[in-house]
């Protein structure tokens, strides 16, 4: 009961402080916007998006509960038009952590206004592209958001719009095992507010 009770404490601990709000320098998102770029997959996106939201750094932990969270920006048409912050909790089989950056693209306005309406959640089956910038590099947050088909394999035949959005990951670091899907929620903030 004693070890039980010490990983419930360690998890409530971990989701603490990753919930904890990071300041993020202007390089992280420089830093993550040039590697998307350098991709092969999404370079395409970067072309024909209607706009997209960049997360640099999304911490993820958990040790039977997880939670995730990263602070991000919203573009339209090349402009800055908010921020935005992504939060996920999940109950299920999963140990260890990880940090990754993701990019979600907005294929029109539809799903642009459908994202920065102040509150939107990706269902629990939708999931990413991860992109592995590297031989290190460890995909590692499939059936976490909406996208593009399934992490692992060549992605970058089927990587396309799911309702309207295109979700790529790049891995930062951190190893993780999950079996448990669950949703992302992000909030928006439009500039100047």
């Amino acid at each position: 009961m004693k070890s039980f009770l010490s990983l419930i404490a360690a998890s409530t601990c971990l989701i603490a402080s990753l919930m904890t709000p990071a300041v993020q320098a202007d390089d992280s998102y420089t830093e993550a916007l040039k590697n998307f770029h350098q991709a092969k997959e999404t370079r395409k996106f970067f072309d024909t998006a209607y706009g997209y939201a960049i997360f640099p750094t999304v911490g993820k932990g958990g040790i039977g509960i997880g939670a995730a969270y990263g602070k991000g920006q919203v573009f339209q048409a090349g402009q800055y038009m908010g921020d935005s912050s992504l939060t996920q909790l999940s109950i299920g089989f999963q140990l260890g952590g990880q940090a990754y950056s993701e990019i979600i693209f907005f294929k029109d306005a539809k799903s642009y206004n459908e994202f920065t309406s102040g509150s939107f959640e990706f269902d629990a089956q939708a999931s990413a592209v991860a992109i592995n910038m590297g031989a290190n590099a460890k995909a590692g947050t499939t059936g976490n958001s909406a996208g593009a088909g399934q992490a692992g394999g060549n992605q970058s035949a089927t990587a396309a719009y799911i309702n309207g959005m295109a979700v790529f990951t790049v891995a930062k670091g951190g190893l993780m095992f999950e079996a448990a899907l669950a949703g992302q929620s992000f909030s928006f903030e439009p500039r100047g507010n």
